[in-house]
């Protein structure tokens, strides 16, 4: 996919973003040098937006959640410690610019908000990672004798009050102006041919740091794009592109070749990962083209997402999963007939600064879903909607739950064909299904734990039932597996080099439960750190129960029994409880095998 020639006086503008691998190791920081130089001798103008170096922005958060001093001085040493360690590969002393920004950092811990935790306090803290990759990567750029200037993207990106935002959102999750700014294109042009540029950050009015949110560097990327009337947005990533379903579980799933900005849009919102799904509002606004490339093997076709593509027979273009949906069931008679019903209900969602995604209803009941967005995760947002709901009608939350979202044009006319894919979700249990009003998407809500092993065999029925028309070169190109299975093979499941083990133990005596030690070391690591999340059925009543077994579903534990008594030695409402885990739900069948009883 080779850009057009541009004519050197036309100096028209390429955004470049890379993410945290892409910038972790001098090889690939000298990728990225050399695509930003490829594209300037083509007679671009660059800007090249970088996210964190890999794993920094995790220490940061590490940094936010810890409470002990020392702790947090740990965290800081590893944040020094791999720009240093990436410095001295290239045997490059520590640039000044990336010394005054770890200083700042190690200012900031040392801060009276510290303690607090405060938002704005977060917000600049989690801001650091990306402006010290961003001057380590200026430096590098000059020290390959390329000229270079550093953009802070808190002097373009300015932050767009919202009706309804919550504290959190104001500052940790916000949006910006998107339209076109001539007079940034005339700062830099008096400048150097390529500018980098953080991402994930903007300004808010006050002139405070604010940060876009999770995923935000790709989303910084677009609104540079939207700001500078760019050519196009290049995201360049550790894949070619996106694919018809998540090739970490689907190895024979296909890359789109192209996608229109509806496309796209609805398969980044519906659980594709290797793109932010506000990243395609602003581009899709301007109509500026997005182009997704893999760093390391920039010679595949990639992804391209534009406003238009050929009209084309109907097709499910993508199979996608989310993974940690919550419903939220809301039932009353009183809502039959009665005017205002809905308005007094989501008006509790506005509140609390909950978006809801899907929605149904019933002459009794409306159910919405809940992404796990990091508001509720990470606070308890939902326990406090669940108690003022409980005013209006009976609330029941349902999680954690997976919703299998198939997209494509023309949905309603491949309906007929479906009827794989409806036995097979057949046999578990659904909560809700949902058709989208433009005809994009078909979505099903199961329990999060039935999902297990579901998409590779939701993927394999599409295709074999023709409405996945991967026979079209135009939108679906080579398989994941053909394009990188020599440096990812597939590891086996453990119990299949253990056969004859296991067919041993269930000789001797049956039912067995047979576990593999490093499987459960690894299924039971997030146990110890785990989040706030209510994902179980709500108590109106603020007991300590409901609080405890919702930690439960969040780490794929189920219980099948609660004991109860009042302890002599409290007041009555103070409890015991002790909870039974069922193994059977523990982890999925592939790691768990009970053998049945033989037959005498």
């Amino acid at each position: 996919m080779a850009s057009a020639p541009v004519s050197p006086v036309d100096h028209r503008f390429v955004v470049l973003k890379f993410g945290g691998t892409s910038v972790a190791t001098a090889a690939r920081w000298r990728a990225i040098h050399d695509l930003a130089t490829a594209r300037k001798r083509e007679g671009f103008r660059v800007v090249v937006v970088v996210s964190a170096l890999s794993g920094v922005t995790n220490l940061l958060q590490a940094i936010i959640d810890e409470a002990d001093a020392q702790a947090r001085s740990d965290r800081f040493d590893e944040i020094r410690d791999k720009h240093e360690t990436l410095l001295g590969s290239l045997e490059l002393a520590m640039p000044e610019a990336v010394a005054r920004q770890l200083e700042n950092l190690q200012l900031l811990l040392a801060d009276d908000r510290a303690a607090s935790r405060t938002l704005p306090w977060q917000a600049e803290l989690l801001s650091q990672g990306e402006l010290l990759s961003s001057q380590l990567g200026v430096a590098l750029f000059r020290h390959w004798e390329t000229a270079c200037d550093w953009l802070d993207s808190r002097s373009v990106l300015k932050a767009l009050p919202e009706r309804n935002q919550s504290d959190w959102a104001r500052w940790l999750s916000v949006n910006c102006e998107c339209g076109r700014t001539p007079q940034l294109d005339a700062a830099l042009r008096e400048h150097a041919d390529i500018h980098i540029a953080p991402g994930f950050m903007a300004r808010d009015a006050d002139g405070n740091t604010v940060i876009l949110g999770r995923g935000g560097s790709d989303t910084s990327a677009a609104y540079f794009g939207a700001l500078l009337g760019a050519v196009r947005v290049e995201i360049w990533t550790d894949v070619a592109g996106m694919f018809s379903a998540d090739p970490r579980q689907v190895p024979e799933a296909r890359l789109l070749g192209q996608l229109d900005f509806e496309e796209a849009q609805e398969i980044t919102t519906t659980g594709a990962k290797v793109l932010h799904p506000r990243s395609i509002a602003p581009v899709r606004e301007t109509g500026t083209p997005l182009w997704i490339k893999d760093t390391n093997r920039p010679e595949l076709s990639g992804t391209v997402i534009e406003a238009r593509t050929m009209e084309r027979a109907p097709s499910i273009k993508a199979i996608s999963q989310r993974k940690g949906v919550v419903l939220v069931s809301m039932e009353t008679l009183g809502m039959w007939h009665q005017v205002g019903f809905l308005a007094d209900v989501f008006a509790e969602f506005k509140k609390h600064g909950l978006s809801v995604d899907l929605i149904g209803s019933a002459e009794t009941n409306v159910t919405v879903s809940l992404d796990p967005s990091e508001n509720l995760v990470n606070s308890n947002v939902l326990e406090a909607l669940c108690s003022d709901l409980a005013r209006i009608c009976r609330v029941k939350v349902i999680g954690p739950c997976a919703a299998i979202t198939l997209v494509g044009r023309g949905m309603r006319a491949m309906l007929a064909r479906l009827s794989a894919v409806f036995g097979e979700l057949g046999s578990r249990r659904v909560h809700m299904v949902s058709q989208s009003s433009n005809d994009l998407n078909l979505t099903f809500v199961i329990d999060e734990s039935e999902a297990a092993g579901l998409l590779p065999q939701l993927h394999q029925a599409l295709v074999h039932a023709g409405v996945m028309r991967v026979d079209d070169p135009a939108v679906f190109g080579p398989a994941w597996s053909s394009l990188y299975r020599a440096g990812h093979e597939r590891v086996s499941p453990w119990w299949q080099s253990a056969t004859e083990n296991l067919l041993a133990l269930a000789g001797h005596s049956s039912p067995r439960y047979v576990y593999d030690r490093a499987v459960i070391r690894e299924r039971a690591t997030p146990c110890v750190a785990s989040r706030r999340l209510i994902a179980g059925s709500m108590h109106r009543r603020r007991t300590t129960m409901p609080k405890c077994s919702a930690r439960l579903p969040k780490q794929g534990l189920a219980s099948s029994a609660f004991r109860r008594a009042s302890s002599p030695r409290h007041k009555p409402q103070h409890r015991w409880h002790r909870v039974c885990i069922r193994p059977t739900l523990l982890a999925p069948p592939n790691w768990l095998l009970r053998f049945p009883k033989p037959r005498s």
